[in-house]
């Protein structure tokens, strides 16, 4: 079912480094953003998948991992990701489609969550450093977003919001990870 789909598919942030993303598996996740909806069908943006160490370590400095987790730089060895995508917008097609590149990180993330995998969604990003390490054309791309794969190795719960409102994630002292979500009733208009 849809929902449990989408109850499992949670932003996840560390990882077990040693359990790798077949790379077949990640290339049929972006395979299936082929049949998402896109802008005027532009169909604009590509896509690159990163999955050797040498690459993973050109990224991994050039992220924020949790603003609501100021005191925390991120995964530590051993629990970062597997692998990356990265999702761009070709410039000789158009700009700027952030509609399109998040129908299709979630996509990917859904796909990923779908075959016992977790991701997180990362807009933070040090675009012009990562481009520079990978060697990525910034005259031909722009980098939308990147995307961290791998098997999970956090518990992530999702929580009603508590009666201040406080909808920001935060940490029990054993790791576990909490998400509050506001009640159907509270969005609806």
């Amino acid at each position: 079912m849809l929902k449990d789909l989408l109850k499992k598919s949670r932003s996840i942030r560390r990882f077990y480094e040693d359990d790798q993303v077949p790379e077949e598996l990640i290339l049929d996740w972006v395979d299936n953003v082929r049949y998402t909806p896109s802008t005027a069908n532009g169909q604009t943006l590509k896509f690159r998948i990163c999955t050797s160490e040498e690459d993973r370590n050109k990224i991994f400095p050039n992220l924020k991992w949790a603003g609501a987790l100021p005191d925390w730089d991120g995964p530590e060895p051993g629990e970062r990701p597997g692998a990356y995508v990265l999702i761009f917008d070709d410039l000789s097609l158009a700009k700027n489609r952030p509609v399109d590149a998040g129908i299709c990180a979630q996509t990917i993330m859904l796909s990923a969550a779908e075959a016992g995998y977790g991701g997180c969604i990362l807009a933070s990003v040090d675009r012009t450093k990562v481009m520079e390490n990978l060697g990525i054309d910034q005259e031909k791309y722009s980098l939308a977003l990147v995307l961290a794969l791998g098997r999970p190795k956090e518990t992530v719960v999702i929580v009603p919001v508590k009666e201040d409102g406080n909808v920001k994630y935060y940490r029990d002292p054993d790791g576990i990870h909490y998400v509050p979500k506001r009640g159907l009733d509270e969005i609806l208009v």
